[in-house]
């Protein structure tokens, strides 16, 4: 990048675009909310530019750094690059062919000598579990990410050779329900369905116990902001003793009206492949022992965002990824009045203006301090139930070398500049 002149101009167009300065316009830009407090981008000469801040911020280089901070072409409209993307990373765009393949070659004007070593990465894409396992095993690919716990057990039968990891990925599944629709604008009866989970049968059963349970945040060790375990269980909802709670959450819609002769009928939203589908059946399943009786709705995956931004469901099961391991991207994304990611439409002015103290502070102890008040209240409040955080495994191939696995964020592992085949 820095071989080509007026650098600063790139970079400038492109907060001017994520901020809405721009002429041009993103058709979906969550990330807006990261750069809420970003002034403006100002350049002193071709390659160097400064970020004036509205105020302090500690967090806003991890932003910059994350792979969901790329910068845009000035010269290439984003309708243009949605098509044909271009960059200055180690790999070009080549093609890509919906619901078959994707595919990049080396970028020889990469801006790191020698780097990348391959050539090219071709991405397939099979959307089938068993049948990308399948192909995997029989050598026709060399990474295979999104393997489940289950599957790693056939794997290494079928392909002793194959080495598989399992890490953190902070990536939780959650609860989401639409607090302005009747019944479920009842804090009552959302706190009954917070009650009523158990989330240690959601990681045992999908997952043969590699997972986590955590808040908002993702829980320690990986996550660095997490509530620990001996608070999290003393938080509505997380007490190790299910049946308690779901006594607790019993009474609660029989005061409501429902009971064994009176049931709730929903139906429970979520994306149509077997991450969101397999948790959602478990959640049915669960909601049962409250009187809530859930029908499976399975919705394709073009359609699934769309609808949630819209609040066009009752009960959904979503899954939430975050591109940096710090409170000012998952608060100010998802859980903040009005955030472009907040699906349930909670908002509490409270927790926003501690979410601004928090982004503010410098001193990490006392911004942790800050952080777990927010996640306590998030959970207090209902905002979002995070149901579990599954451990990931990624597998690969005996000859692939130079693969660095990212434990508190999947989007940013992928530059693939220092992956090479040991043939």
């Amino acid at each position: 990048m820095a071989r080509r002149p007026a650098v600063h101009r790139h970079v400038k167009c492109t907060w001017d675009l994520l901020t809405g300065k721009s002429s041009e316009k993103l058709r979906i830009n969550p990330r807006k909310s990261w750069y809420a407090d970003l002034e403006e981008v100002t350049a002193n000469g071709d390659f160097e530019v400064t970020f004036h801040l509205k105020r302090p911020e500690p967090s806003f280089l991890a932003l910059l750094a994350s792979g969901w901070s790329p910068v845009y072409p000035c010269h290439v409209p984003p309708a243009e690059m949605r098509r044909h993307p271009i960059g200055t990373g180690p790999f070009k765009f080549v093609e890509f062919k919906p619901n078959q393949s994707i595919t990049v070659t080396r970028n020889p004007d990469y801006w790191k000598p020698g780097r990348p070593y391959l050539d090219g990465i071709e991405y397939t894409i099979i959307k089938d579990l068993s049948t990308r396992t399948l192909s995997f095993v029989a050598g026709k690919g060399d990474l295979l990410y999104g393997v489940t716990t289950s599957q790693i057990k056939d794997i290494k039968s079928q392909a002793p050779q194959v080495i598989c990891e399992t890490t953190a990925a902070n990536v939780s599944r959650n609860l989401l329900i639409n607090r302005d629709k009747p019944p479920f604008d009842n804090p009552d009866l959302r706190r009954a369905m917070s009650l009523s989970l158990d989330r240690k049968a959601f990681i045992d059963i999908l997952y043969q116990g590699l997972g986590d349970i955590g808040g908002a945040m993702q829980p320690p060790p990986e996550g660095v902001w997490g509530l620990p375990s001996e608070v999290l269980n003393t938080l509505p909802g997380y007490d190790p003793d299910i049946q308690k709670n779901r006594a607790e959450a019993r009474k609660i819609m029989e005061r409501l009206g429902y009971g064994p002769d009176k049931r709730l009928e929903i139906k429970v939203s979520t994306r149509d492949i077997s991450y969101y589908r397999d948790p959602a059946v478990i959640l049915i399943d669960q909601l049962k022992e409250i009187y809530i009786n859930g029908e499976l709705e399975p919705v394709e995956t073009t359609q699934w965002y769309p609808k949630v931004m819209r609040k066009d469901y009752t009960v959904g099961l979503n899954i939430t990824e975050t591109g940096v391991d710090d409170p000012d991207v998952l608060y100010y994304e998802n859980y903040v009045c009005g955030a472009a990611r907040n699906y349930t439409g909670y908002c509490n002015p409270q927790v926003d203006t501690l979410v601004d103290q928090q982004s503010m502070e410098s001193d990490p102890a006392r911004r942790k301090k800050l952080v777990w008040e927010i996640e306590k209240k998030l959970v207090e409040d209902d905002a979002r139930p995070i149901l579990f955080y599954p451990r990931g495994t990624i597998c690969r191939q005996p000859q692939v070398e130079g693969l660095t696995i990212m434990v508190n964020s999947i989007y940013n592992g992928s530059r693939y500049e220092d992956l090479w085949p040991d043939n």
